[in-house]
């Protein structure tokens, strides 16, 4: 079982090795609170997964450390465990599921680990780590269910006090419970009056549904882009934990997670991957009471891949209305085209591409499509420019 002995152990072994990561006030991020935001994505190996694994690898024996670790992680757990095994001179094999960005399974192996690429998401790279280990002896270094594991990422919650003691709500994501559990068990020892609220993509709400209804339950699929919280399965350690100390687990859905990536990139310059996210949009979108009250966000990891980055910013401009789409109907005659994007200029909006389609099979003769993606400001603005389109004899389509 966890203790506050074990965090207090934990944050004088990461001393020298984890950072003390920024806490910065975020006054756009909901204006009806005092909202701040905790950059673990600033942290060694761009992940808080550095603290718990670790320390666990600091706790191992020499027999244990002897036979060499195994893991299995989306990616963040896979580094913080590498490093660590470096550092001590342990052999580490790791399994990541194949679909974790490239910068995560490129920089586990900068950590001299050999990786195993496995189908499927974090529970089908369990299954292939419990078996490697049973075939050749490694030494399980679990992501989450594991004492001290939570206890390394309970670390953060004595820096978040240490530096906001009248913190009264903390959002924090959660995937297996981890670092809900360490941060949760944590806070209510030194702090029992601060809400501690988990945060779960919609398509991977695990811990959600076992919490709600009081037992363990796995899912069927999970489908997110954040992928470090994609677990189908929470543990029993952090299932025990979060049904006695946390306070709630909320939601939020993809576009709210491209928001909050958006918004942390624009009002911070902080590159957030989705995981690392959810805690914000949780507060970003009113998840929990937090009217005048002193928020944390736990913003966990930064490890994302750009070529994901891209289209998650594309999602959150077009959630905002900053980028705005749809299709109009015009005759199919000289000028038609010009007489359009005339209207689009008029209501202060910017062409980004245009489609010209008069040969679909649906299309009357004499018709054609004009498929458009403009910058607007927002959804009002939005709204100005589909009401001027029809008051010039416009038929549109939203996409």
């Amino acid at each position: 079982m966890i203790t506050l002995d074990m965090v207090k152990e934990a944050a004088e072994v990461l001393k020298d090795v984890a950072r003390t990561t920024p806490l910065l006030a975020s006054p756009k991020t909901n204006p009806k609170a005092n909202v701040y935001i905790k950059c673990e994505n600033m942290q060694v190996t761009g992940s808080f997964k550095l603290r718990g694994g670790y320390y666990k690898i600091a706790k191992l024996t020499d027999e244990e450390a002897a036979k060499g670790v195994i893991a299995c992680s989306a990616g963040n757990h896979a580094q913080g465990v590498a490093l660590a095994a470096q550092k001590r001179g342990i052999k580490a094999t790791i399994c990541i599921p194949e679909g974790a960005p490239l910068s995560k399974v490129e920089a586990t192996r900068s950590y001299g680990a050999d990786v195993v690429l496995c189908p499927g998401v974090y529970d089908d790279a369990y299954a292939t780590a419990m078996k490697l280990q049973k075939e050749h002896g490694y030494t399980f270094i679990h992501p989450f269910n594991d004492d001290y594991v939570m206890a390394g990422q309970g670390t953060i919650a004595l820096e978040v006090l240490d530096k906001l003691p009248e913190a009264d709500v903390v959002f924090v994501p959660v995937g297996g419970g981890g670092i809900i559990s360490g941060i949760a068990y944590t806070i209510k020892q030194l702090k029992p009056e601060c809400k501690v609220y988990g945060v779960q993509a919609a398509g991977a709400p695990s811990m959600y549904n076992s919490l709600r209804d009081g037992k363990i339950e796995k899912l069927d699929t999970v489908m997110t882009m954040a992928d470090g919280i994609a677990v189908k399965e929470p543990g029993d350690k952090t299932f025990e934990i979060c049904s006695k100390y946390v306070d709630g687990i909320v939601t939020v859905t993809e576009s709210e997670i491209a928001t909050a990536i958006l918004s942390l990139i624009e009002n911070h310059k902080l590159v957030a991957e989705g995981a690392g996210a959810v805690s914000v949009a949780a507060a970003m979108f009113d998840k929990a009471q937090i009217g005048g009250k002193n928020v944390v966000c736990i913003v966990s990891g930064g490890n994302v891949d750009v070529n994901i980055l891209s289209r998650i910013i594309d999602k959150a401009l077009h959630k905002t209305g900053r980028v705005t789409s749809f299709t109009a109907d015009i005759p199919d005659k000289p000028g038609q085209l010009n007489s359009l994007l005339r209207v689009v200029a008029k209501a202060g909006a910017n062409v980004i591409s245009i489609n010209h389609d008069r040969v679909g099979i649906d299309l009357n003769i004499g018709r054609c499509l004009v498929d458009l993606v403009v910058e607007t400001r927002d959804h009002n603005h939005a709204d100005e420019l589909f009401e001027l389109l029809r008051e010039n004899g416009y038929e549109t389509k939203k996409h």
